[in-house]
């Protein structure tokens, strides 16, 4: 009979022994709740102990967390509008003001709560700065600014948020295609602009060149010409000198001269009279003396009699 009592006690025990007892992940925090109400924080790892059945334990991370805050549109000093969004890190510090703020729904409802102080204050701190400062390399005194926002008012949710980091700056959509139609007639205009130059340059190069080759035809020209005069006054000169010297053998010259032009040509055929002087060196083997050079007859050709 005693047994029937005592191993039913020893569960019973060993039930409300293993009630009591809960185990804190060096990766988290815990809170003890009685009813809703705090009655333990365990931020340390290792063994925790609570009563069994009326208390709860609830963890939280003891992790730094990230949060992508949603794009905000926001007016700058400038009157120009950007798309702007950040990133931030942050860690619960105090449970009990965390869990008094967020309630029940934990780490989801402190994102959120989070996500709305960035997105107020990225609006108010990015207003009153200009666009070379929000796209700049060096903007950190903005996200500084934006960060001592965001500290202040995650004390109130017992958080600490460790960095915030603009991570998106851009045109709106609305201006965004109205931006790159601008750049583009923008190249457009300079291409024009240096197509014209170039063709510019191109006709000035062309009339240069041009002016130089009429130039140096010109002057090849001119040069022709008193080479080609010199040429027949000195050719005029040997010549006098030449019929002055020996006018017998001048005129002998030129007769053959005139049987070589009569000669010329397909058409060989002469019609002339048999006592014509052109013949004179032709009938004799003295030429006649002091003759006057024989100038060569025109060539009439010889028509053949019409077929029967």
């Amino acid at each position: 009979m005693r047994a029937m009592y005592v191993i039913p006690a020893v569960v019973l025990v060993g039930v409300v022994a293993l009630s009591s007892v809960f185990i804190v992940d060096e990766r988290k925090k815990a809170l003890v709740l009685q009813f809703g109400q705090v009655m333990q924080v365990k931020q340390t790892p290792g063994l925790g102990f609570k009563v069994p059945f009326l208390q709860d334990v609830v963890y939280y991370e003891d992790r730094i967390l990230g949060l992508q805050t949603q794009p905000v549109e926001v007016t700058l000093l400038s009157d120009r509008r950007l798309v702007v969004d950040a990133f931030a890190r942050w860690r619960i510090v105090d449970l009990v003001t965390f869990r008094q703020a967020v309630g029940a729904s934990g780490e989801e409802r402190a994102q959120q709560l989070l996500g709305n102080i960035l997105t107020q204050a990225i609006p108010e701190v990015l207003g009153n700065a200009t666009q070379d400062q929000v796209l700049s390399l060096d903007r950190t005194a903005l996200m500084t600014q934006i960060l001592t926002i965001a500290k202040r008012e995650g004390a109130a949710l017992g958080i600490d948020v460790i960095d915030v980091r603009l991570t998106r700056t851009d045109l709106p959509e609305q201006n965004l295609e109205a931006t790159f139609a601008r750049m583009r007639a923008e190249r457009q205009r300079e291409a024009a602009d240096e197509k014209a130059r170039g063709g510019e340059a191109a006709q000035r190069v062309r009339a240069s060149a041009d002016r130089t080759v009429i130039e140096l035809t010109s002057d090849a020209k001119r040069q022709a010409e008193v080479i080609r005069g010199e040429a027949d006054a000195e050719r005029n000169r040997i010549l006098a000198e030449a019929y002055g010297q020996d006018p017998e053998f001048f005129a002998f010259l030129r007769s053959l001269t005139a049987y070589e032009t009569s000669l010329k040509g397909e058409n060989s055929s002469i019609v002339m009279r048999p006592d014509s002087e052109f013949f004179d060196y032709l009938r004799s083997n003295e030429a006649p003396v002091a003759a006057a050079p024989v100038e060569a007859p025109v060539a009439a050709p010889v028509v053949a009699p019409a077929a029967p």
